[in-house]
């Protein structure tokens, strides 16, 4: 049994977490770290868990009693916390901000998309787990890219729902801004684009394209929706082996041969990914949970593969036909 601490467990991303664990034969959450919410039950905040648990938030982090700590924290807090308080080397340390996700010679933290990194993973102490946006993009274009296909500019547009901007009220993230609206934001300069560009050079040395992002704010609550286009000069059906040979023994991630619907892939841990091609052009499409597969259920099943489960190990999670 893999016992486990969440910091920052108020938020999104740390009832989501919690509502995944609960159904994980082989987890046990020790602790649920909120100190504004310290001796209230988990379910008063996350009311989709009410009759679930009687779990209470602790503003206690008895690390010595845990496997593995899961930090839900704002971007920037993790480093901060990690400079402040002492963590032993034995327990593994997944994070869900973007503090560690460049590769630096300050930490030692992994990257953790398994569809590029699986056996990294597998010996991983400390693990950063990619951003929504970055995972959806990145899953549309992992096989062109290792593959070599693809040239010249990436354009890429992505749509999210508003859970994406997390608990904190905002002026865009307000009911009666969002709802029946659309806009973009952070045009072209978008944080993901940083582990973004890092796997491009990765997979593909020397890439001389940009990728160039427009993300969106959509009027839904979960889910992404990514279309990216390149030049390729490869017929469909040979792109087409290449993406279905690349994904065939992912855990998660699907090729499909028709163009997908969002509501395929939300409350699942599951990416859906389809190409086409129109000319010199070619379309590659991609869907995510913001949630699950961007963000807490990719962090589970990095958990699976840091401590040798089965990687779907608590995530049978499946999409509702409406």
């Amino acid at each position: 049994m893999i016992k486990i601490g969440i910091l920052g467990a108020a938020g999104y991303t740390g009832g989501e977490l919690i509502r995944v664990l609960l159904c994980h034969p082989e987890a046990k959450i020790v602790f649920a770290n909120s100190e504004s919410n310290a001796g209230n039950p988990v379910c008063e905040v996350h009311e989709g868990l009410i009759g679930e648990t009687d779990l209470c938030f602790t503003d206690k982090m008895p690390f010595d009693e845990v496997d593995v700590v899961f930090l839900c924290f704002g971007h920037g807090k993790s480093e901060q916390f990690l400079s402040e308080h002492k963590i032993p080397a034995s327990v593994k340390i997944i994070d869900l901000a973007q503090d560690f996700r460049i590769a630096a010679d300050n930490h030692d933290f992994i990257y953790g998309l398994p569809e590029t990194h699986r056996e990294q993973i597998r010996s991983a102490q400390h693990l950063a787990n990619p951003g929504c946006f970055a995972t959806c993009i990145q899953l549309a274009m992992l096989p062109a890219l290792k593959a070599g296909i693809i040239s010249g500019d990436i354009h890429v547009n992505g749509i999210t729902g508003s859970t994406g901007a997390g608990q904190k009220p905002a002026s865009t993230t307000h009911f009666s801004w969002r709802n029946d609206n659309i806009s973009v934001y952070k045009t072209f300069t978008h944080q993901h684009l940083l582990e973004i560009n890092q796997t491009v050079q990765e997979l593909c040395p020397g890439y001389d394209g940009r990728v160039l992002f427009v993300p969106q704010r959509g009027c839904f609550t979960r889910g992404i929706f990514v279309t990216a286009y390149a030049k390729c000069n490869l017929p469909l059906e040979e792109v087409q082996k290449i993406y279905a040979d690349y994904y065939k023994d992912a855990a998660f991630t699907h090729f499909v041969i028709k163009s997908p619907d969002m509501k395929q892939v939300v409350n699942t841990n599951k990416a859906v990914v389809y190409v086409e091609k129109f000319e010199d052009q070619l379309l590659m499409i991609s869907c995510i949970d913001n949630l699950l597969k961007g963000a807490v259920g990719q962090a589970v099943q990095n958990m699976n593969l840091m401590f040798g489960l089965d990687e779907k190990a608590g995530l049978n999670l499946k999409a509702s036909a409406f």
